[in-house]
């Protein structure tokens, strides 16, 4: 090969290298042109509890500076599973079922509607959301996708944190319970999703999935026994569009655990 080859040759190398350098690297961003809600309500002193349950406490364990001459704060928490925002894991109503480690990544995250209802609980508290009602949706939106998430909208969370409105009682311990008020999932539309639609969760903006007049916790226990979590207390959902939102709903990873606090929120495109 003569010098005015090798040249050449190498001169081919250098400019390809040059280019590929210059080259800036893609980085896919999954979301963006778009905007996240928060679907959680933040936990104080006012956080909402089923009334048999402890509420929430933040104690400081060190909070100022130190000998060191730096700032520092450090808290201790004490908090039931079930209250505020969180997460209702299968076995709390199904022995055997999935516990709140065991649910899988996916069981939590992806695509999500949200069926509104408020129009039909308005003044009335004890409202079942029905079979007729996700009929509604789907005669306007189409069937429910498969490994869907579903959020109801009752209308119920503008009356998060006041408790007289938001449970019905202020009252705690046992003997509140049966005056317990605030919509829920009719037993018979449970049956419905578990028979005829593929979900991978649902969510609702109530304490509860069962309606507060409930004595057989039922839509908790037909959603449970095939795995289907449940999240309580979702704030926000008027922020959600009926299609499109994606949602990630992380709860603590409480080994054995029947719920734990969740951070759930969604995005949603612009």
């Amino acid at each position: 090969m003569n010098t005015s080859r090798v040249l050449s040759c190498a001169l081919v190398i250098i400019c390809a290298c040059l280019l590929y350098n210059c080259q800036s690297t893609v980085v896919e961003k999954p979301f963006e042109n778009g905007h996240w809600v928060d679907l959680s309500y933040a936990y104080d002193e006012n956080t909402i509890y089923w009334p048999t349950a402890d509420g929430f406490e933040l104690d400081t364990a060190f909070e100022g500076e130190t000998d060191g001459g730096y700032y520092y704060s450090a808290y201790n928490v004490k908090t039931a599973e079930h209250g505020g925002t969180h997460l209702d894991a299968p076995i709390h109503f199904a022995e055997g079922a999935q516990s709140s480690d065991q649910l899988r990544m996916d069981q939590l995250t992806g695509e999500a509607v949200v069926i509104d209802v408020s129009a039909a609980a308005e003044g009335n508290v004890d409202y079942l959301v029905s079979i007729k009602d996700f009929e509604a949706w789907e005669a306007t939106h189409g069937r429910l996708a498969d490994d869907i998430i579903i959020l109801i909208k009752t209308g119920h969370g503008k009356y998060w944190p006041d408790a007289a409105k938001y449970l019905g009682t202020t009252e705690k311990g046992a003997g509140a319970v049966p005056k317990l008020h605030f919509p829920g999932l009719d037993p018979q539309a449970a049956t419905w999703l578990v028979e005829n639609r593929k979900i991978k969760a649902i969510g609702l903006d109530t304490p509860s999935i069962d309606y507060g007049q409930s004595s057989d916790f039922m839509s908790h226990r037909i959603l449970f026994k095939v795995n289907i979590p449940a999240f309580e207390n979702v704030a926000n959902l008027d922020q959600l569009p009926a299609t499109g939102a994606y949602v990630v709903a992380l709860p603590m990873k409480i080994k054995g655990g029947s719920g734990g606090p969740l951070r759930i929120a969604a995005f949603v495109k612009n």
